[in-house]
């Protein structure tokens, strides 16, 4: 192999499949040896002597070298072409008896031009002139224009004057034959210019000048290697041997030929303007920054021109792919999901390129979240005020601002942590009625504490209530309960966002998050049997533009999804001390359709168990433990219709309809024990925690730790009415409490929460 190969880094062309088979490259020149092993096969049978009648054996090694390069055999021995399953064209243009002269081979502008016309009648792709001299005549200027008309594209060496003393040559421009070519061509003739091995000009190549818009460098400096007898030549000399290479813009030229073949072949829809506009677009920068008067645009860089260009789209449609952005962000019901299976799809690149990618790649997973950190982070104080018909409870920042309320925790005194946490506002309209409104917490809290519903309050083990797998933004909730005999019916509605994780977009060159909407309504029915209390629920959940809080790309389509969820609860007072309690969440999900995505649908699940116990060490303390699971798709995921293989002939895609799993092959569980109490004068809780598969990632190392909470003050509570309360004025909340830590109100008494 010559050092052309790897210069212009033709191998990811060759990986892909592209070897400039079926591609007829013509070589009008002195001919070539048809002996030569490196050709065997490939010759074309349009191959001619269109100067004489002597056939295509030549008399010099101008022509066969031109052709090793452009195309010699991936056989095993000698070097390797950049096209080297390409048919070779030889139409051989010297003049009869003048390459046996001192002089060199002569051609004649007339030669040129039927060996032009050959080749374009036989459907040659490209044509190699490694050829200089005198402004072309008007004949040769036919020919070329033909050639250009029928998209053949012709590549010319801009001449080895550069190194020249003659002051009549002008070496700061490509060499006449090469300029006026390039004038003849309408876009469809590419100049070449010679660099050596590290990319610098060589010295004796004619530089761009006036034509650098069209004038593309390649290896034209010792080029491996001359052969003789069909295998490369080697020289003994002292004892060593050596091969002999070759220099000149003659030698460059095939190397962007070769180039040529193999972008025909891969891109059949390519026209000529289109490969040579590719090729000059995609070339190495050279000398000044961008296109300048001595590199032109560059040298040649194969495997830039094979990449995608211009503006992606996915086959078949408008939608518009730019290479890099996330196709796909899942969110914490899928867990690993996204490190799994293949989502594979035709895009079309500026120039109609057909690439097979792989969506899967671009699919990012849900941030796991830090539940501990979550948990314990923030300086919180917690109000509640109110009588006994209405009631208000949120959570304020220690500092004097509004606090970032977090997740909604239900505790015993009529879901404790709920109330400090999500601030929320609770009425009683009419005996056995009552309604509450909520901000920042899920319609989910706002049910269970109207049914006065009695759970542990733990650090890290959630219950499957309000958790629908992913991280909600702000929310606004309202719940209505009506007493009817001995059962309590509660109607509830939410809305909020659903927030996705960081997703990358490449127009923006930057990571961003995405809040969506979304809504919830949900019916439950509770009732109390001696001591067992049980509710069962339904809700339903509509996403404006994700499916379970993933969301997918505009090329993929954002229908959004509908999702039936069926909740149930039981609690057990065993002992007045003693509670034991269980709960389940099982969803279903819809995607509804909308670009490639056609449907699907995924099940999930959530539970938990708990036991608690009061006085254990003290009066008024409570230890409790959990297992839990978070929300788990379980299985199932979206159904996608994608174009899966594209036809150059008809230029159209075929598509399939497939399932990208959104299954993780994780299983979160937890394992909590969690102790709160009175310690010091202050509210104090312990926590012991154990989480296997955090985020429902397989791959992830298990999660453990000790929590540990205390404060004073944590609680203002004011049981008196709220006006009153509210009349306190800002900053309220730092002043004395009138009845810091006291019960006497029932109402302020299910308000009362501990952050």
């Amino acid at each position: 192999m010559s050092d052309g190969p790897a210069l212009h880094r033709v191998i990811p062309a060759w990986t892909a499949g592209a070897t400039g088979k079926g591609v007829t490259v013509a070589i009008v020149d002195t001919g070539i040896d048809p002996a030569n092993p490196e050709f065997a096969g490939r010759i074309s049978a349009a191959s001619a002597d269109v100067a004489g009648n002597r056939g295509i054996t030549p008399e010099d090694d101008h022509g066969t070298q031109i052709a090793l390069i452009a195309a010699a055999a991936r056989n095993g021995s000698g070097i390797l072409g950049i096209a080297f399953d390409a048919t070779i064209q030889a139409l051989r243009i010297d003049a009869p008896g003048t390459c046996a002269q001192t002089a060199g081979c002569k051609f004649t502008d007339d030669a040129i031009a039927a060996g032009v016309n050959r080749a374009v009648d036989a459907g040659a792709r490209v044509i190699n002139l490694s050829i200089g001299g005198s402004n072309i005549n008007a004949t040769l200027r036919s020919a070329i224009a033909r050639a250009a008309s029928a998209g053949v594209v012709v590549v010319v060496a801009a001449g080895n004057d550069g190194d020249s003393t003659d002051p009549a040559v002008n070496k700061n421009e490509p060499d006449p034959f090469a300029s006026s070519t390039a004038t003849a061509g309408n876009g469809n003739v590419i100049i070449a210019g010679s660099v050596d091995s590290s990319g610098t000009i060589s010295a004796f190549a004619n530089r761009a000048g006036s034509f650098a818009n069209v004038y593309l460098n390649a290896l034209g400096e010792d080029v491996c290697c001359v052969y003789q007898n069909g295998q490369i030549r080697i020289t003994n000399r002292n004892g060593s041997q050596f091969v002999t290479v070759v220099s000149g813009t003659s030698f460059s030229t095939p190397q962007i030929v070769g180039a040529v073949a193999l972008l025909a072949q891969a891109f059949p829809n390519l026209t000529g303007q289109q490969i040579v506009d590719l090729l000059l677009r995609t070339a190495r920068d050279g000398g000044a920054a961008g296109t300048d008067p001595i590199y032109g645009r560059g040298t040649l860089d194969i495997a830039n021109a094979f990449a995608p260009q211009g503006t992606m789209t996915l086959a078949g449609s408008t939608a518009l792919v730019p290479l890099g952005d996330t196709m796909v962000v899942t969110s914490g019901a899928m867990g690993d999901a996204g490190t799994k299976g293949t989502l594979g799809a035709v895009i079309l690149d500026g120039y109609s390129r057909a690439y097979a990618v792989d969506f899967a790649r671009q699919l990012r997973d849900a941030v796991v979240q830090p539940r501990l950190s979550n948990a314990l982070a923030g300086q919180t104080r917690t109000l509640a005020a109110g009588n006994d018909r209405f009631a208000l409870g949120f959570t304020v920042d220690g500092r004097g601002g509004i606090a970032a309320l977090a997740p909604l925790r239900l505790g015993r005194d009529d879901a404790e942590q709920a109330r400090v946490l999500a601030a929320s506002v609770t009425a009683r309209l009419a005996p056995g009625r009552q309604v509450a409104f909520g901000f920042r917490q899920g319609a989910d809290g706002l049910a269970a504490q109207l049914s006065g519903a009695r759970s542990p309050a733990f650090f890290i083990a959630g219950a499957p209530g309000d958790d629908l797998g992913f991280v909600t933004g702000e929310r606004t909730a309202v719940a209505l309960r009506q007493m009817l005999g001995g059962f309590g019916l509660t109607l509830s509605g939410e809305r909020g966002q659903a927030l996705t994780g960081p997703e990358r977009h490449v127009g923006e060159l930057r990571l961003r998050r995405e809040n969506e909407p979304m809504e919830r309504f949900g019916l439950a029915v509770d009732r109390r049997f001696g001591e067992i209390d049980a509710a069962l629920g339904a809700s339903w959940l509509r996403e404006d533009r994700t499916v379970l809080g993933a969301r997918f790309h505009d090329a993929l389509g954002r229908g959004g999804a509908d999702s039936a969820f069926v909740d149930a609860r039981v609690g057990w007072s065993v002992r007045p001390d003693v509670r034991l309690g269980a709960s389940w969440r099982g969803g279903a999900t819809m995607p509804r359709g909308g670009g490639a995505i056609v449907g699907g649908r995924l099940l999930s699940q959530a539970l938990a168990v708990d036991l608690e116990k009061l006085a254990v060490f003290a009066k008024g303390d409570r230890l409790a433990i959990r297992i839990a699971q978070p929300l788990r798709v379980e299985s199932g995921g979206v159904r996608l219709n994608l174009p899966v293989d594209y036809d150059y002939a008809t230029l159209s895609p075929t598509f399939a309809s497939s399932t990208y799993a959104l299954t993780p092959s994780g299983r979160e569980l937890i394992g909590e024990l969690a102790w709160r109490g009175e310690l010091w004068g202050g509210d104090a809780a312990a926590s012991v925690f154990y989480r296997k598969d955090p985020g429902h990632f397989a791959s992830l190392p298990d999660d453990k730790g000790v929590a540990v909470k205390w404060g004073r003050g944590v609680l203002t509570s004011f049981p008196s009415l709220l006006g009153e309360a509210l009349d306190s004025g800002p900053g309220f909340h730092r002043k004395p409490p009138r009845s810091f830590g006291q019960r006497a109100d029932p109402l302020a008494h299910r308000l009362g929460m501990r952050g």
